[in-house]
């Protein structure tokens, strides 16, 4: 049996597992509905790149593993996701179309949960950037709310292929938002783990000391919550890993949370105001949450958020320089290797000793202890996910080469999007839920933050959200009209 295009728009990832279980539906027919979405909408959005079919059907044709999500079209992240079958061009020149001798943790669990993974999709160049416009990739990637618009980063095409209906699901990272700023401009789910619920190695240690993670873009809460259970886990040598789980994800959102003391914070950290409209999509958040049991007052973590947001620019700098060097070999770095915002991290990076690192590194643990005493008076802390609406294409671009200036400047990446960062330093599990959409017709994503190793809570009460304000049918013009087009 097969099913027709608006039946494929319909059904999120479990949906899917489920019609191929029953024997309803091939996991091919999936994969050709999938391929025909990528050649309908990828010439308009440039999201999903490095396509591998061959491999696809191959991995289809020798019998998928019997996981939970078994025989669902799914892409990678064209950044980390270490795969030997699937080349990566990290968002740059310099690395691009690299090459795995064997595959990394996550990519095998993947492997495990059954899904069908046929390509990647673009980021910024090193992940670094709310927005995903790479020159390696020949052009913006574009949100499928609003072409002039972006998706988001460092998962833009992520968000962008899962927004637009291409996969229900995709792989994403998170190392400073990276997953929840897409997420909010494109109308999804995204959900940020507690630091290293899911494996890192073999290929690195930590992310960017830390505050990076693997993590997924979804429609649907289950969806998120089946993936999480399927990819949890430190990898063998772990140097660290996160507290067990009372119970799975999947269990956590089969019932309500309890009733939880919400914190509202409707400015940024620092104090300063937001737009207007997202302020108003974060009052009426609270409303709902209010209309559900729970309390909610006004509050805000007393933190050094600057602190931490110049000690984070220092980190990704040296993280950067360090990948730039290993794929240098030692030859110099050339003019055309990197892009501006890439240059000016290396630059940046020289300036800083191994103390500095060192004193950075201190004041990020120093932020997520600050941060851990907030959450002792309250459970759930409140905010918009960006302070604005999706930015224009090019605002973020990455031809200047003050980096610094490019995170912390006027208008720039901290002030477009000053809370989700935080979590990253803290490790704490994060999430933006698509409760609100602008006048105009975008999405607002709305931040909701719990305390270290506290996923469950947050995911049921993610799913309780997600149950009381239906988001899984509001889908971009874009979307049913190359529906209607392929029927």
């Amino acid at each position: 049996m097969s099913i027709r295009h608006t039946d494929y728009d319909a059904l999120d990832a479990v949906a899917m597992a489920d019609l191929v279980a029953r024997r309803e539906v091939h996991p091919g027919d999936l994969l050709d509905h999938a391929l025909e979405r990528v050649a309908a909408l990828n010439p308009r959005l440039n999201a999903v790149v490095n396509l591998q079919e061959a491999v696809a059907r191959r991995h289809i044709a020798e019998g998928l593993p019997a996981g939970a999500l078994r025989g669902v079209p799914f892409l990678l992240k064209d950044l980390g996701c270490e795969a030997i079958e699937f080349p990566c061009n990290n968002g740059s020149r310099l690395l691009a179309v690299q090459r795995y001798p064997r595959d990394s943790a996550i990519y095998l669990k993947i492997r495990e949960a059954g899904l069908v993974t046929f390509g990647r999709t673009t980021s910024p160049e090193g992940g670094i950037g709310p927005a995903s416009e790479a020159a390696v990739y020949g052009a913006p990637t574009r949100n499928p709310w609003d072409l002039e618009r972006t998706p988001g980063g460092s998962s833009g095409g992520a968000a962008a292929a899962v927004g637009a209906g291409i996969v229900p699901a995709a792989h994403g990272s998170d190392g400073g938002g990276s997953v929840r700023i897409p997420a909010s401009c494109c109308g999804l789910f995204g959900f940020k783990a507690t630091r290293a619920r899911f494996p890192d190695g073999p290929y690195a240690g930590e992310g960017w000391a830390g505050m990076a993670i693997d993590g997924f873009l979804t429609r649907s809460v289950r969806d998120t919550a089946v993936l999480a259970d399927a990819c949890a886990g430190a990898d063998l040598g772990a140097p660290y890993w996160a507290p067990p789980l009372r119970a799975s994800h999947v269990d956590a959102i089969s019932r309500p949370p309890p009733r939880l003391r919400v914190a509202l914070c409707d400015t940024t950290f620092t104090g300063d105001p937001i737009d207007p409209e997202i302020r108003d999509a974060v009052h009426d958040a609270a409303r709902l949450l209010e209309s559900l049991g729970h309390r909610v007052e006004p509050a805000g973590p007393q933190a050094d958020t600057l602190g931490m947001m110049q000690a984070w620019t220092k980190i990704v700098a040296c993280g950067t320089a360090f990948a730039v060097r290993r794929a240098l070999r030692g030859r110099p770095l050339q003019p055309d290797d990197l892009e501006g915002v890439a240059r000016g991290a290396v630059a940046y990076a020289e300036t800083v000793s191994g103390a500095d690192y060192v004193e950075a590194l201190g004041r990020i643990h120093a932020y997520g202890r600050e941060l851990a005493a907030f959450f002792t008076e309250h459970d759930i802390l409140l905010t918009a996910t960006l302070a604005e609406l999706p930015a224009k294409i090019g605002r973020f671009a990455h031809d200047t080469e003050d980096y610094v200036g490019y995170r912390t400047g006027p208008g720039m990446v901290f002030a477009y999007s000053p809370f989700t960062a935080a979590f990253n330093a803290s490790g704490q599990p994060a999430a933006s839920v698509p409760l609100a959409w602008s006048r105009s017709g975008l999405p607002i994503g709305l931040h909701l933050a719990a305390r270290f190793g506290d996923d469950e809570t947050l995911m049921a009460l993610c799913a309780e959200l997600e149950a009381a304000r239906p988001w899984f049918a509001r889908r971009p013009p874009l979307v049913g009209r190359a529906a209607r087009d392929a029927v």
